[in-house]
């Protein structure tokens, strides 16, 4: 699970500070939206092919963690 968490990334600089998967501006709620709204993860990837499917899992392993009230600890940068 940890390994995953690794592709996700919190950049107060990029898109607002949200939740984001590493090296885009791709929000993770964006990826679980499409999965929620029935599109498959092969589907997302055709869409977006920057993504891989160990992004899309990392986002559904974040969202997991976020709806258990858990603390994700994901580093995130300082401006300057």
């Amino acid at each position: 699970m940890n390994q995953l968490l690794q592709r996700i990334s919190i950049d107060p600089n990029i898109c607002f500070g949200k939740p984001c998967v590493k090296g885009t501006r791709i929000w993770v709620s964006l990826i679980l939206d499409f999965l929620a709204n029935g599109m498959s993860i092969e589907e997302i990837l055709v869409e977006y092919p920057q993504l891989t499917k160990e992004d899309v899992r990392a986002a559904l392993a974040y969202g997991a963690e976020m709806s258990r009230e858990r603390y994700v600890e994901i580093p995130t940068k300082v401006a300057g």
